[in-house]
């Protein structure tokens, strides 16, 4: 299967990426603006979120049922998130109808109608699922995990506070978006079945009138870091850590993800199998790798109750340390395996790739394609991963915890 790669970069700042993939019969879009929750600032935290909403509201002259009206006629399947560095628009659809839907994103990056009578309902959904955090105990615990790892502001929590929600106004978020949605650092990436010299074309009619300045770089300072204890009088506990590993264009990376795969690749993996089925400690427990781009950690879960909150988090820290010990032939071969398996899903899903490309721009400034990744992984030797972890042992984590009391934590060190 022929893999084809292609960037451009237009007058404007806007990057275009493209992979065509003449197997498919869809075509996805992800359009990363560097509107991310690591800009918003302390005192607009949750801007991006409403953001978001808000472009959906109309644009182009379209009102929010026009709009959307629109897209759902071409058959448009379309989501939007913030992470720490981009707002990203993500739709896809069949290749048939990639010329309209990218039309219509033009109009809502140059265009968007910004209404004031829409604002309320926007922000009004940003609080609800900031609230909704307390329904959602695991998630709420990991995303304070990450404010607490990563160089500040790089881990702000995208749903912002009820606070700067609140403080938020149109007047305020209208002049956010002028700032934000600029075509400089913008990534537009198509994946799917595509020509690239008639879609470079189009997109420079659909986007080459955006302007806009470039911003500066985000301001960062040292991560917080250290052990938190959140006091909740709850049935369960959650114990979320994390410590450093490689960054993508590390020459450990690989490994690291083969050890990660080692730790957490499904019911195989160490953590379940030590953790939940000997032991039984836990309901849920795992470890992913994550990374933004001057920083990267193996974040750790585990929920448990509170009788088994204290055991849980020695034996998982116990784990973490084992894993510096070596692994052996079967895990390295099964953790390729694995890993090699989510590459050929990713493959058939235009979506993963699209928002593949993105990635890769952003870490690496270049395009991996997914045979490169592949001989990669196959290519990490037992030296390697042993290497890797001696690097980046699982020391000094850094902890968050949620629950009715507080856990001896001089495991961490």
């Amino acid at each position: 299967m022929a893999e084809r790669l292609f960037v451009h970069q237009f007058d404007n700042g806007l990057v275009l990426l493209a992979e065509q993939l003449d197997h498919v019969v869809s075509t996805a879009v992800n359009l990363a603006i560097p509107a991310g929750a690591s800009r918003d600032g302390p005192e607009m935290a949750g801007a991006g979120g409403v953001l978001t909403e808000w472009l959906f509201r109309g644009a182009g002259g379209r009102d929010s049922r026009g709009l959307n009206g629109e897209l759902d006629a071409l058959g448009c399947h379309h989501d939007e998130d913030v992470h720490s560095t981009f707002v990203q628009l993500a739709c896809s659809q069949t290749y048939q109808n990639l010329k309209p839907v990218l039309k219509l994103y033009g109009d809502i990056v140059k265009l968007p109608t910004l209404a004031a009578e829409t604002f309320e309902p926007c922000r009004n959904l940003a609080v609800q699922e900031l609230a909704s955090l307390e329904d959602e105990p695991a998630r709420r615990c990991n995303l304070r995990l990450r404010e607490k790892f990563y160089p500040v502001p790089l881990g702000s929590c995208p749903l912002g506070q009820e606070r700067t929600l609140r403080w938020l106004t149109t007047e305020t978020l209208r002049a956010h978006a002028k700032r934000h949605l600029t075509p400089h650092g913008t990534i537009l990436a198509v994946a799917g079945r595509l020509e690239w010299e008639p879609l470079r074309d189009w997109v420079e009619e659909c986007f080459g009138s955006w302007a806009g300045k470039a911003l500066p770089a985000v301001e960062i300072t040292d991560p917080l870091g250290g052990v938190t204890h959140e006091q909740k009088e709850t049935s369960q506990v959650q114990i979320a850590l994390a410590f450093s590993a490689p960054l993508t264009k590390d020459t450990h990376y690989y490994p690291m993800r083969v050890a990660e795969m080692v730790l957490s690749g499904g019911m195989s993996g160490r953590l379940f199998t030590e953790i939940r089925e000997k032991r039984g400690l836990v309901y849920s427990v795992g470890a992913r790798y994550q990374g933004v781009k001057v920083a990267a950690g193996m974040f750790v879960y585990a929920g448990t109750v509170p009788e088994h909150a204290q055991q849980t988090l020695e034996a998982t820290v116990a784990e973490l340390r084992r894993l510096g010990e070596g692994i052996t032939t079967d895990e390295l071969s099964r953790a390729k395996t694995q890993l090699k398996s989510a590459l050929i899903m990713q493959g058939e899903s235009t979506c993963a790739r699209a928002n593949g490309l993105v990635t890769d721009w952003h870490l690496l400034g270049r395009l991996r394609s997914l045979e490169e990744i592949a001989q990669a992984i196959e290519a990490v030797t037992h030296q390697q991963v042993n290497d890797c972890l001696a690097v980046y042992p699982a020391k000094e984590l850094t902890a968050y915890f949620v629950g009715p009391d507080a856990l001896e934590c001089s495991c961490l060190g």
